[in-house]
């Protein structure tokens, strides 16, 4: 075996050093399929090796084929940040390694994990007297609310937007719903007259803060209306959107919120949280306890007094995910939050200006928060061809999508690392792709 001391620092200064030059490094892997194993052996060693052949290897066999999602000019799909609160509160539970599945198990991760939870609900407005717990991400978090509906409407129609996440589909199939998406205004949000027109034979509708493609809003509160008057399940997906509400200006978004009976937050996106972290509330837990509770004869007696999360989602064994989204909200604070969100939004705004003004490029749709979606006058061919020479540059890395039935860009800006000159830098390789 190693030496743990020299090569856990070893390992912290790789950490460190990578941090330090991840703006350096290309931001889209270029291996071709099949590169990094072939270059690995086939077979495990008879033999322990040193710990520092595995930062070798890191360095020389794995890095090439990492695309850097830590990276400031990554601002595809949404952008997000490893930070380094979170990455140490990683390596601390890694250490700590417990299974969070009963109170009994380890009673701190899951009081870690509630109290964490319930400071970002705070910190984003939700109401009082919501049950939280974290998943690992939002589609578990939909499989987990679509099957606490189906407690109460089993057999009903799954209803969302057309542009809801493909998660919400999915999420729908695994608890053996049927699924209807939903035609979406010119904003591309929900229509709330055809979530009326289908509503009778609902178990649950799905509204969404920050759509995938556009980040588009919802109209949370006529559908919480809707939803009221026929007791269907409203889940609001505000994975990403969600995190701007930590800024009272963007407490639009999560309009309505209060009426829905489970929402999910993801703070890997938007947070500065290292994947996976997927905050879930609830104003039905009881919903939930049914769906997933069971006592089987080789667990403890059930405390009244306590909560034991694996009664409220699929998952028995649960990492100590509480504890990075506590480390990540106490050494930022409200404060660190809102500045790199507002920073994030403004940065956004001002490549849509860039956008705006110059001829041969148009936005498409509305930009309200750190996404935007544009294009280049032409073809749907050309405009590929634009993000796929940005992306091979290794400078920038984007993605598109299609909104009107047409390919479009998207920059998402969510990496705490992004700068101003980030964003004119990719700017200057897009009118010169273009």
């Amino acid at each position: 075996m190693s030496d743990f001391r020299r090569d856990g620092e070893a390992t912290l200064a790789w950490v460190a050093d990578y941090l330090e030059r991840v703006r350096e490094l290309p931001v889209m892997s270029r291996v071709k399929p099949g590169q990094v194993r072939e270059s690995l052996p086939a077979a495990p060693p008879d033999q322990g090796e040193p710990f520092e052949a595995l930062l070798r290897d890191l360095d020389e066999k794995i890095l090439p084929g990492i695309t850097h999602w830590n990276h400031p000019r990554f601002l595809a799909y949404f952008a997000n940040t490893g930070s380094e609160p979170g990455i140490l509160a990683e390596l601390l539970a890694a250490t700590l390694n417990v299974n969070a599945m009963l109170w009994s198990t380890s009673p701190a991760a899951t009081e870690v994990e509630e109290l964490a939870v319930d400071w970002l609900r705070q910190l984003v407005g939700l109401p009082d007297g919501l049950h939280g717990h974290i998943e690992d991400t939002a589609s578990i978090a939909t499989i987990s609310a679509l099957a606490a509906a189906r407690e109460l409407r089993p057999g009903g129609t799954v209803l969302a937007s057309e542009q809801a996440n493909f998660s919400v589909e999915k999420a729908a199939r695994l608890v053996g719903l049927p699924y209807r998406p939903l035609p979406v205004d010119d904003d591309f949000r929900l229509r709330p007259e055809a979530v009326a027109a289908e509503i009778d034979g609902a178990a649950a509708v799905v509204a969404t803060s920050g759509t995938t493609s556009s980040t588009a809003v919802d109209p949370t509160p006529e559908i919480a209306d809707l939803c009221a008057r026929a007791d269907v399940w409203l889940h609001l997906d505000a994975a990403y959107a969600g995190s701007a509400a930590v800024c009272e200006e963007f407490r639009w978004a999560l309009a309505g919120a209060e009426r829905a009976d489970s929402i999910v937050i993801n703070p890997h996106k938007w947070l500065f949280t290292p994947m996976d972290c997927s905050c879930v509330w609830t104003r039905r837990p009881e919903a939930f306890f049914h769906a997933f509770s069971a006592d089987p004869e080789y667990m403890p007696d059930r405390d009244a007094d306590v909560t034991d999360l694996k009664d409220y989602g699929p998952a028995l064994g649960r990492r100590f995910r509480g504890l990075k989204l506590w480390a990540v909200l106490r050494c930022y604070g409200r404060a660190g939050l809102q500045e790199l969100i507002r920073e994030h939004v403004r940065l956004a705004q001002l490549f849509a200006s860039w956008v705006e003004e110059t001829p041969g490029w148009e936005l498409v749709g509305r930009h309200d928060f750190s996404v935007v979606c544009f294009r280049r006058e032409g073809s749907d061919e050309e405009n590929q061809a634009i993000v796929d020479r940005v992306n091979e540059s290794g400078e920038a890395f984007l993605s598109g999508t299609r909104l009107e039935g047409r390919f479009v860009l998207r920059l998402a800006v969510g990496n705490a690392r992004t700068t101003e000159s980030d964003i004119a830098r990719v700017w200057e390789l897009l009118r010169e792709a273009g």
